[in-house]
């Protein structure tokens, strides 16, 4: 079980002073492992971040979603000291460069941006996103679903998210109660998507709508044997992050060491209990970033 872990804050004295952040310690063997691997062979290690939630702290209206301020200087001194820094998103690729602000960075000139799970990616060496033509079922959903809403009763509040028209997400947390409207949507909304073959993923308050087979562990599991990295850290907040933390754990099975990191919440302890790291949200996984860089030199 993931422990929470807080270490000095990136803006207190002794940073401003010069002095080198203390990278923390993992509360597992195999999390011990991964974080040493990674330190003693960054020229091999791939670091991969989950964007809501990790990178970016969450939002009621996820179109006002920006990361931390110290997230992007953060990455930037991180990224040339490794072999890969990828970011991995259920959001369109294209929306989480522009929201992320990843683009003409110094220090992210080969970051990787794997959108919609992975269907969509955006190379910062090229500044395009490659992407297949958009799943059938997502117009049809689009479609239906203010129907679904009112006949359930729980659309007062509730924010749908299209998601450049491969997913479409349904958003409670500014409902007046967003729990409640949470659980009155889930079985209408699986109902949904089963009849056009998609399927629903989960989230901090939040019901996405989108075609199986797509998830940030695939993306993940591709994206690392590609790279052909020796060592592999993966930090996220979320259920969909599940994925990725399993494909982590597979990848460890077969030899490459993993640092499963939990951008802490109380709503996801699903997650923080399968992680190595637990950290202060995204102010924790700066302060992370920030004290890798400096023991990497």
């Amino acid at each position: 079980m993931g422990s929470h872990t807080d270490f000095t804050d990136p803006g207190d004295a002794s940073h401003r002073n010069g002095d080198a952040l203390p990278v923390p310690t993992p509360t597992t063997a195999a999390g011990r492992e991964g974080l040493e691997a990674i330190l003693a062979g960054p020229g091999r290690a791939v670091l991969a971040f989950d964007f809501d939630g990790t990178l970016a702290p969450i939002v009621a209206d996820p179109e006002q979603a920006r990361p931390h301020p110290d997230a992007v200087p953060a990455l930037a001194a991180l990224a040339p000291k490794v072999a890969s820094v990828a970011v991995v998103t259920g959001r369109p690729a294209g929306v989480a460069v522009a929201h992320g602000g990843f683009a003409g960075v110094a220090g992210l000139e080969h970051l990787v941006v794997l959108g919609h799970y992975g269907a969509e990616r955006w190379e910062a060496v090229t500044g395009t996103v490659t992407a297949p033509a958009p799943p059938p079922g997502i117009a049809a959903v689009r479609a239906e679903l203010p129907g679904v809403l009112d006949a359930v009763g729980a659309w007062r509040g509730t924010w749908v998210e299209e998601k450049g028209g491969r997913a479409v997400a349904v958003h409670t947390r500014r409902a007046a109660d967003p729990q409640a409207a949470f659980e009155a949507l889930r079985a209408p909304l699986a109902e949904l998507a089963a009849r056009h073959g998609l399927i629903v993923e989960p989230g901090r308050m939040v019901l996405e709508l989108r075609p199986p087979g797509m998830d940030k562990g695939v993306a993940l599991s591709e994206y690392v044997r590609e790279v052909d990295a020796g060592a592999v850290l993966y930090a996220g907040d979320d259920l969909g992050d599940l994925p990725a933390f399993a494909a982590v754990e597979g990848l460890r099975a077969q030899g490459v060491p993993g640092l499963l990191v939990c951008s802490g919440s109380e709503e996801v302890a699903e997650l923080a209990k399968r992680a190595d790291l637990v950290v202060d949200g995204p102010a924790g996984v700066v302060r992370l970033l920030r004290a890798m860089a400096t023991r990497l030199g």
